[in-house]
């Protein structure tokens, strides 16, 4: 199988590195961290290089690209540890082409595409433990449409956002929903996370409501999967900026008169930093590969990958901070806050162990198909 990439996908990967390298500096970064973990303008500037676009079909002005081309802008976003969330972007493109009407389409897309409009999925609730078909929120039928009463948690940029993706019991299945963020009865409540990016929490009171479609699960499905998908791009690239930076400084870092990088015992410490990103790069390339596939196939793949990026992203992480020592744990470091990034990339979209229980309730039900 050819894993090279193509003259264009390594040409918007260098694209988007020089953006990072230039627009998004760790200074900048900083900088938005304390105004609130987010920024319109470089949401923006994001679009302005047609990122938001990529996967809009071409027919509602966006690129139509694939979900390598998603990877190759991932990797590039999480060495520089962009906060703003462009994963969302391709969450509600998938979501919205594949399921939504005409009138959804043609209203959405585009907007999504130029970026004028922000669209996130709200799906995690507290008593769900990363369970998608756990959902307390509850719609009714009314004259003008739908209303939905729902509590989600962990919301990206909620409080920012332009609308949300919300899944809703509907005569007892769930059904997926488009709400605005300006609808009457909707309030969001915002806060920094761990690693310094934002998030909401979004309570809806008889909120109106758009149906995307009444099969919802199918659909949250391939959302959390887009969203798995692109999480474990940008963690490769978080990972191989940590293990730059983790080589940098061992090279600088001198005890008894030489750098600590001639070590024997720390360089095999660098070398198994080394294997946990390439595993991780390996599935992380199995997991895109797999968005194309069908659903059960797909979402297994999405959690095998899920489970090497979580041991990997935790390994790199632990790894590197104990190799710098104190400093590798303070605020006016980069490393920390790849550290921070990596923690929080674990658990996100659900942890290890949660995806570990879907490769192992998938492996046994083949083995019973074969018994």
């Amino acid at each position: 199988m050819d894993f090279d990439f193509s003259d264009d996908q390594q040409q918007l990967r260098d694209a988007v590195a020089r953006w990072v390298d230039k627009g998004y500096t760790f200074e900048r970064r900083q900088s938005i961290a304390r105004q609130g973990g987010f920024s319109r303008e470089v949401w923006n500037e994001l679009a302005e290089l047609g990122l938001t676009a990529l996967t809009v079909p071409e027919q509602y002005g966006g690129l139509g690209q694939s979900a390598v081309d998603v990877m190759v802008v991932m990797e590039e976003l999480g060495r520089g540890l962009v906060m703003e969330p462009l994963s969302q972007a391709f969450v509600a493109s998938a979501v919205l082409s594949q399921f939504g009407d005409e009138t959804l389409k043609q209203a959405w897309l585009p907007q999504i595409a130029t970026g004028e409009k922000l669209v996130v999925l709200a799906s995690q609730e507290r008593k769900a433990r990363y369970r998608l078909d756990v959902c307390a929120a509850t719609a009714t039928k009314t004259v003008n449409g739908y209303a939905v009463d729902a509590t989600k948690n962990i919301v990206p940029v909620g409080d920012q956002a332009d609308a949300f993706i919300v899944p809703a019991q509907l005569d007892g299945k769930i059904a997926l929903f488009l709400i605005e963020s300006g609808a009457e009865g909707l309030s969001t409540q915002g806060y920094a996370t761990q690693d310094e990016s934002r998030s909401a929490d979004l309570f809806c009171k008889a909120v109106p409501a758009t149906l995307i479609t009444a099969n919802g699960l199918t659909a949250l499905t391939l959302a959390q999967d887009v969203a798995n998908a692109a999480l474990c791009a940008e963690g490769v690239g978080v990972m191989e900026q940590t293990l730059k930076l983790t080589a940098e400084y061992m090279n600088q870092r001198k005890q008894f008169g030489v750098a600590i990088a001639s070590f024997q015992a720390l360089r095999h410490r660098v070398a198994d930093m080394k294997m946990q990103l390439e595993l991780a790069r390996s599935m992380s390339y199995y997991g895109t590969l797999k968005l194309g596939a069908p659903a059960e196939e797909r979402h297994t793949a999405i959690a095998r990958a899920k489970v090497q990026l979580g041991q990997a992203m935790r390994y790199v992480g632990q790894q590197s901070v104990q190799l710098h020592g104190g400093i590798g744990v303070t605020d006016e470091y980069a490393g920390s806050h790849y550290f921070k990034r990596l923690t929080q990339m674990e658990m996100t979209g659900g942890d290890t162990l949660h995806h570990l229980g879907i490769v192992s309730a998938n492996m046994q039900d083949s083995a019973g198909v074969f018994a």
